[in-house]
């Protein structure tokens, strides 16, 4: 029997990209007062209200077969965006299109194609095994036998979930129940992916098998994939592009590599001098100074001097090793969300 996943995967004609997005925006209504038993009375006669643009006219597309990155700090409008496109909020503006589908009319058709993955979230039934909720999922999604077993089978051998079905929710550890919620979102193999931070709380190594398996399940059935995450391990791993997205407005689209050479214009150099060799006077004639630990000191440098600091360290330096690398992603985004412009 061939394997769900393993099937060689082939591309059905596509007329526009699954997802696309054109000036959505969503805002909420919030009362607000100030304290005291005054401001109570009042409020019950004169309601203050204002308006939150949790999001504020987002666009983008996203072509079938790629894995996204959706950046932005907490508040930023990420979850709302995701909730507006898989169904779960209707948005005050714009429109979207999820395989062609306006996702909050909420069809049958367009819920049997996606699924949302919450990591801060549980779909499972908490006081039932597992087995249990996929049984539930095989009903509402009207799942064949055939292709449930077959797609069990699958999912149980790429996610170690063998001793873990019949165990009761509660009683798995953070770990299991992440991929126990993964079997349970994809049963029905969707072809988009919903993602808000899988991973959030999972220890390196469960992570790294999270991602390995997201990685995996895209290249085998074809299937897009919108990725919320605040481990930038994630986004590295998988995206080639990101979305940023900062108080409701889109602050960037496009290659990941890119972002990073757009504001962050330099490099970083670690250099590692002989045993015993004493450090120069200023490292700053050669550039910003990071730091320096286990032997190793880490300089800023301008993209367009490196060559001329390389060469001033060697000749000038009794250099043992000397590296160049760019900087962590990590401080990319920080500026992306300090400056507010990309």
């Amino acid at each position: 029997m061939v394997a769900v996943f393993d099937a060689p995967f082939v591309a059905a004609p596509v007329l526009a990209p699954p997802i696309q997005v054109h000036d959505l925006t969503k805002v909420y209504t919030v009362s607000e007062r100030t304290g005291g038993l005054w401001a109570a009375l009042r409020g019950t006669v004169r309601r203050q209200t204002r308006e939150v643009r949790a999001v504020d006219g987002v666009s983008f597309e996203i072509e079938s077969g790629e894995i996204v990155g959706f950046l932005g700090p907490n508040g930023a409008g990420k979850t709302t965006t995701l909730k507006m496109l898989s169904g779960l909020l209707h948005p005050t503006g714009g429109e979207a299109r999820v395989l062609g589908h306006v996702p909050w009319k909420r069809e049958r058709d367009f819920l049997q194609r996606i699924t949302l993955v919450m990591g801060q979230r549980n779909q499972l039934l908490w006081d039932l095994p597992t087995m249990d909720t996929l049984l539930i999922n095989q009903a509402i999604y009207r799942i064949p036998e055939s292709q449930f077993r077959s797609t069990l089978d699958e999912l149980t051998e790429l996610l170690d979930l063998g001793p873990l079905l019949g165990k009761q929710v509660r009683q798995l550890s953070l770990g299991e129940r992440m991929k126990c919620e993964l079997a349970a979102a994809l049963l029905h193999r969707p072809s988009v992916l919903f993602m808000d931070e899988p991973t959030i709380g999972l220890d390196v190594t469960a992570q790294a098998r999270i991602r390995e398996f997201i990685r995996q399940y895209n290249r085998q059935t074809g299937a897009t994939v919108i990725l919320t995450s605040h481990y930038m391990a994630d986004v590295t791993a998988l995206c080639k592009r990101v979305i940023v997205i900062h108080r409701g407005k889109l602050l960037y689209d496009g290659a990941l590599a890119d972002l990073a050479s757009r504001l962050a214009p330099f490099k970083t150099l670690g250099v590692v001098l002989e045993q015993d060799s004493p450090a120069p006077p200023s490292w700053e004639a050669y550039g910003e100074l990071l730091g320096s630990e286990d032997g190793k000191t880490r300089l800023r440098v301008p993209k367009d001097r490196i060559a001329r600091v390389t060469e001033l360290l060697l000749a000038r330096l009794p250099v043992a090793d000397l590296t160049i690398e760019d900087p962590p992603i990590e401080d990319v985004i920080d500026r992306v969300f300090t400056s507010g412009v990309a």
